[in-house]
């Protein structure tokens, strides 16, 4: 059975959404950024990924134009190249190990990444990246493609028949900012809800094996 993912990111607590996926046995990946992330946002991400959920490093403080790349609003790590992508790597790892967290498990701003950042990725031993276009071991270069599906269209439904019909996976991404919005968590847990019978819940800290 194809996968499905279920990421959440933003800069505060969404207890009900995640006590609501718990329910259904869905697992979450919590996209994290680590430079100004509020102290009780990560003693919740802490407790969650205890009971189950996983860890993503979301970039590290989502400049517009880090170190003097970048155009307008793209992401954080779309253009950098090798080097100024591992410094900023090194940087968001060592604020997330200042937190008491760790994963090796990378979602870039924006869901894009240069490839200067993905061999940074590869230099500093991370294991998964998911971006725009799908899901990337790391260490053997094998992606799984498959877009990410945003709560903010009001498609969502249809989007995901549509992914279920072409096999899967099923990547629904949503921002604590949706959540407050009215109908956005609800349509949330209808997608769930609809690829629940098709797939298998779990999370990017699982899309690629472990080294031994």
């Amino acid at each position: 059975m194809p996968e499905l993912y279920v990421s959440l990111s933003g800069g505060d607590v969404q207890e009900a959404f995640a006590a609501a996926l718990d329910a259904r046995g869905v697992p979450l990946t919590h996209l994290l950024r680590p430079a100004d992330a509020p102290a009780e946002l990560v003693a919740w991400v802490r407790a969650r990924c205890a009971r189950g959920d996983a860890l993503a490093l979301h970039g590290y403080d989502h400049a517009a134009r880090p170190l003097g790349h970048g155009r307008g609003r793209e992401g954080e790590f779309a253009r950098l190249p090798r080097h100024e992508a591992g410094l900023r790597l090194t940087a968001a790892r060592r604020a997330i190990t200042a937190a008491a967290l760790w994963t090796d498990v990378f979602v870039p701003p924006r869901w894009v990444a240069s490839e200067g950042t993905v061999v940074a990725l590869a230099d500093q031993g991370f294991r998964v990246l998911a971006d725009e276009a799908g899901v990337r071991d790391l260490a053997t270069g094998s992606v799984r493609p498959a877009r990410v599906l945003r709560v903010r269209t009001a498609l969502l439904g249809a989007e995901v028949a549509w992914v279920l019909r072409r096999g899967g996976p099923v990547r629904i991404h949503v921002r604590a900012k949706d959540l407050r919005r009215p109908g956005r968590a609800e349509a949330a847990l209808a997608a769930v809800d609809a690829a629940l019978p098709h797939v298998v819940p779990t999370t990017y800290g699982r899309a690629a094996p472990r080294a031994a």
